[in-house]
């Protein structure tokens, strides 16, 4: 009778205490291996998560183990994700994550002591004392309900960001007054904007919970105990055969989601069903960027029952992997950024471009009536502050300054066209009609002569005007090609209080702090060129061709320029943490996880100046002064002065020697084609500064440490050696870092003398983030030293 009676026993046992539970003093480490907690199913797991197949940030989650999405639907609470090299233990105190450094990043503190921690099969994580659970996951959800998951009345959701981006976005999902509600927030802050759905309970009874129970079935539950249907669930759901799971999007749709268990082929998440119906017309405020952000406009999609989201003509995303994360125009607006041209001959600067169906609402700031849709362009052209109109067929014309929001396609707009004004591109762009009319202009004719057929009287005028004033038909050219703001010297002036405060030293010239009080009081830098005549020009045209289109979140930001008599001025985005050659090599060390993000900023910034613009583009100065750090600590390259422009498809160009002593490729000294390959050389001297935190060249080594003088013979002879912990003096951060090695191995094989050897910036930063495999490099040649 003793072993049935034992076995009795252990049929009655919890699973989770049968199965899964966390003994106390257990530790998961933030690593390339797998480190979590699985359930008794093996189907959810708890631990560390890698982030968009980072092998550097995690998030500490619960995720579908089992299926290949490995689909998070819980996270802690932290401002960021955590670094290589964190940890959390479980203790009879609570949980506790900390960063490499011991400092503690997030914690869950009950007031009883913890007894063990379970992963539970229905993806719930607890803290359990003896008789009951202290903290449970399920009362913390973040973005995500599963079945058998409640949330109260004093909870909430919050969608993410983006679809790659955990923090915190800009719906949420929350009780107000007994009725259940969805509305777009203030982001970051947490105040509610209108409604946008809300399901209402009676006078005599407010709503208690949101239940999604066992069964797949959601409803609000009353305190009177009546059950409201969200129109979420149907009867074809089944539990056994499927996973289910309820998630705030970051487009502010709620919506059912299954996926088989035992999937078939390449069967992923579907959608069941959603609420609200079409998220683009129910979101309806004055305030708030709408579903798809700042200057869209949104069609919903009934095949995938998703929002598209479109930026109009001549607009471009401002994240480019953020679909929903709005748009902006790539070509100037606005009264303050405006030249004499355009506010004498609007129509030959800019012209209105109609999109049928689409309407943004709100955000009117001027109304006409009884306008056909000619006058409305019209006087949209003619008034600085219009960025778009909006026409229909009653004769109502609705003027709009930027942003503008909660825009919409509809074909039921009743004829409905939105009219947007557009800085017209180069001549290459422009349709056959507006290629005309920019023949009769004079003072494009200097540019165009070589492709306009014009009298031989006119052409030899033009010829002589081009003759005497040379630098009036190249300030014209760079207004139309570069296509930015075009500003005054005086609005310069007076943005800078006449130059006051001096910021750093470019190339050719010297940048100040100025605040344009225009554009809502935006924060600038403005480098004002102050060398000689020729040098200037050629600095000023190069600095406009090389970023005056480029967007990148990498690339310091080029907001517009002064072409004024002898005054030539570049306005950037301002940075306010200065420089990488600041962080790096002032008092105290950065963080290692802070340069590690240094290191992978400014490799993709460059792959993308090599082969993703639409003309490619070599830096020629990569070194620490000219990578500049913003706000969020992001690494941005600044300073195109020295670049060289390439044409599209060119691999290859002839030119004089460029750069830093220190940084400078052996190829410059051989009078051999220049190729994208020199900045790989300077990347990889500057990716050794990083990792040491030293500077590439350092004259005052005592006698006897000349060989460590040169930093990248050093660091060869360190990593020969061995002891790639002299390099970074014994720092823990780095050591527990497993990539160190492989970044010094990189730095290796970017300094190679032979640019053939040297590997690009795509294959660099594929090795920097651990999706290529890294050869042993060979010693740096003896050029480093020049």
């Amino acid at each position: 009778m003793a072993i049935p009676n034992i076995f009795t026993v252990l049929l009655l046992l919890p699973l989770h205490l049968a199965f899964a539970n966390v003994t106390l003093n257990s530790t998961l480490y933030a690593s390339d291996h797998n480190s979590s907690w699985l359930s008794s199913s093996k189907e959810f797991a708890f631990g560390f998560h890698p982030i968009n197949n980072s092998t550097r940030l995690f998030l500490l989650a619960i995720w579908f183990d089992k299926i290949p999405a490995k689909t998070i639907v819980w996270s802690a609470d932290i401002a960021d994700p955590v670094p290589l090299g964190s940890r959390v233990q479980l203790t009879s105190t609570g949980l506790t994550l900390t960063n490499p450094r011991g400092q503690v990043m997030w914690a869950i503190e009950p007031e009883e002591d913890v007894s063990y921690g379970a992963m539970l099969d229905t993806g719930n994580f607890v803290l359990a004392s003896s008789s009951s659970y202290l903290w449970q996951s399920f009362d913390s959800p973040t973005d995500t309900l599963l079945p058998a998951q409640t949330l109260d009345v004093n909870s909430k959701l919050s969608s993410r960001l983006s679809s790659v981006n955990y923090t915190k976005g800009r719906f949420e999902l929350y009780f107000d007054n007994g009725n259940l509600s969805l509305s777009q927030i203030g982001w970051p802050s947490e105040f509610h904007y209108d409604k946008y759905l809300s399901i209402s309970t009676s006078s005599n009874d407010s709503a208690s919970q949101l239940v999604f129970n066992s069964s797949g079935y959601i409803y609000v539950k009353t305190k009177s105990g009546d059950q409201i249907a969200l129109g979420l669930s149907n009867s074809s759901l089944s539990v056994r055969r499927y996973y289910y799971r309820a998630t705030l999007d970051p487009y502010g749709v709620f919506s059912l989601y299954s996926h088989p268990k035992e999937p078939n082929g390449d069967q992923g998440w579907s959608i069941e069903a959603y609420v609200p119906d079409n998220i683009c017309t129910a979101i309806f405020s004055d305030m708030g960027s709408g579903c798809c952000g700042h200057n869209s406009y949104c069609s919903w999609d009934d095949n995938i029952k998703r929002p598209n989201c479109s930026c109009p003509k001549g607009y471009f995303l401002a994240d480019p992997n953020d679909n929903f994360g709005g748009c902006q125009p790539g070509f100037s607006l606005g009264c303050g950024a405006d030249d004499t041209q355009s506010r004498e001959n609007p129509e030959e600067v800019y012209h209105m471009e109609p999109l049928q169906s689409v309407n943004w609402p709100l955000g009117d700031y001027e109304r006409l009536i009884n306008y056909t849709q000619d006058e409305c362009i019209k006087s949209c052209l003619h008034d600085c502050n219009c960025a778009v109109a909006i026409s229909n067929t009653g004769k109502d014309c609705w003027k709009k300054r930027l942003p503008v929001s909660n825009g919409r396609l509809s074909t039921s707009a009743g004829g409905t066209t939105a009219l947007l004004k557009i800085r017209t591109q180069q001549l290459g762009n422009l349709n056959p009609s507006r290629q005309k009319e920019y023949r009769v202009q004079p003072a494009l004719l200097g540019s165009l002569i070589g492709s306009l057929v014009l009298s031989t009287l006119l052409a030899a005028a033009l010829v002589s005007i081009i003759l005497l004033k040379p630098k009036k038909a190249t300030r014209v050219t760079s207004l139309v090609e570069t296509n930015m703001h075009s500003f005054s010297y005086e609005v310069l002036k007076e943005a800078t209080n006449e130059f006051n405060e001096e910021v750093g030293r470019g190339s050719f010239g010297i940048v100040y702090k100025g605040i344009l009080r225009s554009v809502t009081n935006t924060v600038v830098a403005v480098k004002r060129l102050d060398r000689l005549a020729q040098e200037r020009e050629k600095e000023f045209r190069n600095e406009l061709s090389a970023i005056g289109n480029t967007c990148h979140k990498n690339l310091v930001r080029l907001i517009g320029f002064c072409d004024e008599g002898d005054h030539r001025l570049l306005v950037y985005e301002f940075m306010s943490n200065g420089t990488l050659a600041d962080i790096l090599f002032g008092k105290s060390k950065p963080d290692w996880n802070l340069r590690v993000n240094f290191a992978l900023g400014i490799a993709r910034g460059l792959l993308y100046l090599h082969e993703e613009c639409d003309t490619p583009v070599i830096h020629c100065d990569i070194k620490p002064q000219n990578i500049l750090i913003d706000a969020h600590l992001r690494a941005k390259i600044s300073d195109f002065g020295l670049a060289k422009l390439l044409c599209f498809n060119q691999s290859r160009t002839q030119t004089m020697i460029r750069g830093t002593r220190g940084y400078v490729a052996p190829e410059w000294f051989k009078n051999v084609p220049i190729t994208p390959k020199v900045d790989v050389y300077s990347y990889g001297v500057m990716l050794l500064e990083i990792i040491c935190c030293r500077r590439s060249v350092e004259m005052d080594m005592d006698k006897g440490e000349e060989r460590e003088a040169i930093l990248t013979d050093w660091a060869y002879d360190c990593y020969m050696d061995g002891r790639i912990d002299i390099l970074v003096e014994n720092n823990e951060e780095a050591m527990a870092d497993r990539s160190l090695k492989k970044w010094v191995m990189i730095a290796m094989l970017c300094v190679q003398e032979n640019p053939e050897v040297r590997p690009t910036m795509k294959t660099v930063t594929q090795m920097l983030e651990g999706l290529v495999d890294i050869p042993n490099p060979p010693p740096p040649s003896f050029y480093t030293h020049v």
